[in-house]
């Protein structure tokens, strides 16, 4: 790293802006290689600013400035100072009692490849301005608690000229935007190009009629239905959980092909990737349409929840996303089941969230400290931004809840806020206080939870102990508060007792109940809070929840602790697998009241990240090519002991008619793909899957046997006959490679990944390609990432170091597939090592990428 270390950006450092900002006009010129911006800002002295004549302090990047006005008047080239990322004209060239500020810059967003500020997608000008892409546009306060409405004209010869707000006026060539709502810079937003729009109306409770635009490339209008119907149902669910109402008189979407994220809330325009809003049942999974309800829910949401109260800086970013992630998590589990939806949302909070806190990367929810705040877009400030969120709500109820949330959108509206601001709401609605509580967002790391228990006397006590283990930066922890949903069953499998919350505040507590027998505990019932629960237990236990508890979520979590147990002591003493999981899977398997997408789930083994981490945590160097093996013996052995029922179970799944994306139909196909998976295991010919490819007539079900074709070393006809049926599909395409990173045998995968990067339909700068490519083999093929020659190391290094200078924000995020390196052998971890000093030792490198890597090597 040649360049100068990059500056620590720091929470108690914050201070307010010199100046507000009353309003702001912006004209675009727009032409590919030389936009022309003229920004009219009205300034005024922040009353929360030091007293004294003060600068007038700027950010700004990448720009060129043509020419700069206070009041009419040039500013003396004598009086503006620069650096990277600023501009700061002196005190005494500033009035101090208010100004009008006139900027006219100069940028080239056809060669703008970082996807940040203005840049080009196939010919259309978009925007992305969040954390910090405005500067990218012009000088401008760019944080988020500077706060104006805007006014925009674009000029322009795109035949769609789109800005944030309502339109005010349009002809040839031009058209003018007004949103009234303040704003922080990042909620802005154009998007000029050849676009076409599907069209709806929405009626507020209130009465007032909305427009509701999804704009597209010419040729996808036929895939937005359900985009459009996700909408809509989220905006009347705001309306009735939230009693938020919509605030424009017109709500727009934009799909765009190249775009860094999953979407943007950007004030009344959203920017979505444009894989989260195309869709028919022939191009997209059940997946695909789940995540497509669930993301335009939580750009919708954001309306109230990050624009019209935001976060006073970035280390709040968990305010509005943790906050936000909860809302579409209820949402989603109101739409389709809410005992699944947990269970999915722990899949990926344990996958993601749990993997941060155990490595180098683990920081508090909200972070104290960052170089680059892109880097901090992360499962902790989401994921377990948002089971905070869900703990809050436990402890104080439905009833403490609504009031807490009516007195936080009343007091605090056009505000820009912080988590104390957050937490004295809940105080001042339930009367609690929450000190303590507030721990989660200051104390990073997963805590730990042991439990004992014993009954004497017709008394059962349960004894907790917790421990916070020690993190980067936080080497001890204080007690948490841990809410514990909990309920107790007795020998007959029925409920004894009465079930409920145990609120945990010390480092070791008990909870002493009367019971007329020694129960079998069900413990944190609904994963009532983010902690791994360790308790001495056995199979017969494990099987017995699978058989009677009556939380979804638990019995679903017994059916994967037996398995995992069942894989690493296959892993770890080539132990034989207890023929008691086989038969407990078999009754979920065929009990017809369960829902068939939590009989999926609960016959889905644990992924290889996930028995890596638990093998690590007890004490051992986890082996990729070992846990894949006995991962691989255990599905072997559930295929052979319910051989008898897996056809029966998947025919019964089967669905006449054309395609639902409904809750019931995917998880009908859910199962259908699980047992066919199954039943692949002991068919060599596949001809199950061969003939569930051929006939399959939705996209679900085709890749799905597709993904078990090349599984098992069957799918070289169907993916070449796949790929020649959709090469023009360029969201299909990208499942096509997705498919061969992490499907494909391990000791093939790094030539496959190689091979498809020469591929003509590789294009390595649009993020979702290379998601789809190398992203996948790095985070979701593990056996094959962590060969023992690290040839996927040098695979993905490569990559980062090609990718770094053009989109350093993606290269970052990829980047942390190697975090884990501290759960592997002294091999893998030397190997891991050396290409991330590799990418450390090369010039010029990201002030993302140079974060990111330095906390890895620094661990």
């Amino acid at each position: 790293m040649d360049q100068p270390a990059p500056q620590t950006i720091r929470l108690s450092d914050y201070r307010p802006a010199n100046f507000l900002v009353e309003r702001v006009h912006l004209t675009f010129k727009l032409e590919p290689d030389a936009t022309r911006v003229t920004a009219k800002v009205r300034f005024t002295r922040n009353p929360d600013a030091p007293a004294g004549t003060l600068d007038l302090e700027l950010n700004g990047k990448e720009l060129t400035r043509v020419s700069a006005r206070i009041d009419g008047t040039d500013v003396p080239q004598n009086a503006i100072s620069t650096g990277d990322e600023t501009l700061t004209v002196a005190a005494d060239h500033v009035p101090q009692d208010g100004f009008d500020w006139e900027c006219v810059t100069e940028l080239d967003p056809k060669s703008n490849q970082s996807l940040e500020g203005l840049y080009m997608s196939n010919g259309m000008y978009c925007t992305q301005c969040e954390a910090e892409g405005f500067r990218k546009i012009t000088y401008y306060p760019d944080r988020p608690d500077v706060m104006a409405p805007f006014t925009v004209r674009i000029e322009g010869d795109a035949p769609v000229l789109l800005s944030n707000g309502n339109p005010v006026d349009s002809g040839d060539g031009w058209a003018e935007w007004h949103d009234p709502w303040p704003k922080p810079a990042y909620l802005f937003a154009l998007v000029a190009g050849d676009l076409v729009s599907v069209d709806d109306t929405f009626t507020t409770a209130s009465g007032r009629e909305v427009a509701l635009k999804i704009y597209v490339r010419p040729g996808d209008e036929d895939r937005c239905d359900y985009a459009m119907d996700a909408l809509k149902r989220s905006m009347r669910w705001d309306e009735e959980v939230y009693g938020r109402e919509y605030d424009l008189d017109l709500f727009m979407i934009v799909a765009v092909d190249d775009f860094n994220m999953g979407a943007m809330e950007n004030k009344g325009l959203n920017i979505f990737n444009s894989k989260y809003v195309l869709a028919s049942p022939e191009t997209a999974t059940d997946t695909d349409y789940e995540l497509i309800e669930g993301i335009i829910a939580h750009e919708y949401f954001h309306n109230w929840t990050g624009n019209r109260i935001t976060c006073r800086d970035w280390f709040q970013l968990c305010l509005k996303e943790g906050l936000t992630v909860y809302r579409d998590q209820q949402f989603s589990g109101d739409m389709r089941s809410h005992a699944v939806k947990r269970i999915s949302d722990v899949v990926q909070l344990r996958a993601r969230q749990f993997r941060e806190d155990a490595g180098p990367l683990a920081h508090p929810v909200r972070p104290d400290a960052y170089i680059e705040i892109n880097n901090f877009y992360t499962a902790t400030v989401y994921e377990k931004g948002a089971e905070v969120i869900g703990m809050l709500h436990r402890l104080v109820g439905d009833d403490g809840y609504r009031k807490a949330l009516d007195l936080y959108f009343n007091q605090h509206d056009g505000q820009a806020c912080t988590i104390e601001d957050w937490i004295q709401v809940f105080e001042d609605a339930t009367g609690r206080d929450l000190s303590q509580f507030a721990l989660w967002y200051h104390q990073a790391g997963t805590p730990e939870l042991d439990v004992t228990d014993s009954y004497a006397d017709g008394r059962y006590t349960l004894t907790f102990r917790q421990t916070v283990p020690p993190t980067p930066g936080q080497p001890d922890k204080k007690p948490m508060v841990i809410p514990i949903a909990y309920g107790f069953l007795g020998a007959s499998g029925a409920e004894i007792g009465e079930p409920g919350l145990f609120e945990m505040t010390e480092a070791e507590q008990s909870l002493t109940v009367e019971l007329p027998e020694k129960p079998v505990p069900s413990l944190l019932r609904g994963f009532s809070a983010p902690v791994i629960l360790k308790r001495e237990t056995d199979n017969a236990e494990r099987a017995f929840l699978m058989a009677h508890d009556t939380d979804s979520f638990n019995k679903w979590e017994a059916a994967r602790d037996f398995a995992r147990d069942l894989i690493k002591r296959k892993v770890i003493d080539n132990a034989p697998f207890d023929p008691a999981y086989a038969e407990a899977a078999r009754a979920i398997l065929t009990d017809d009241r369960l829902d068939p997408a939590f009989r999926a789930f609960a016959l889905s083994l644990p992924s290889e990240d996930a028995l890596s981490m638990a093998i690590a945590a007890d004490g051992h160097a986890a082996d990729p090519d070992a846990i894949f093996r006995a991962r691989d013996a255990l599905d072997l052995h559930l295929a052979e002991a319910l051989a008898a029922d897996l056809e029966r179970v998947g025919e019964a799944m089967q669905i006449d008619g054309p395609y639902s994306p409904d809750a019931q139909a995917a998880g009908k196909r859910a199962l259908a793909a699980r047992t066919l998976s199954l039943r692949t295991q002991l068919d060599s010919s596949a001809g199950a899957a061969q003939s569930a490819f051929l006939s399959a007539d939705n996209m679900t079900e085709q890749l799905s046997a597709l993904s078990i074709l090349v599984r098992f070393g069957r799918g070289g006809r169907a993916l070449d006959s796949f790929y020649e049926k959709w090469k023009g599909d360029r969201l299909v395409v990208d499942k096509w490679f997705s498919v061969q990173a992490t499907a494909t045998p391990p000791e093939d995968v790094v030539g496959v990944v190689q091979r498809l990067t020469d591929h003509a339909d590789f294009d390595w700068k649009n993020p979702n390609r290379l998601r789809s490519l190398i992203g996948a083999f790095a985070l979701a093929n593990p056996v094959g990432f962590h060969r023992a020659d690290g040839s996927g190391y040098a695979l993905l290094a490569d990559w980062l170091l090609k990718l770094d200078p053009v989109n350093p924000q993606t290269a970052a995020r990829l980047s942390s597939a190697f975090e884990t390196w501290r759960r592997y052998d002294e091999g893998r971890q030397s190997k891991i090592l050396s290409q991330l000093q590799r990418i450390a030792d090369t010039p010029n490198l990201s002030r993302d990428m140079t974060e990111k890597v330095t906390r890895m090597l620094d661990a």
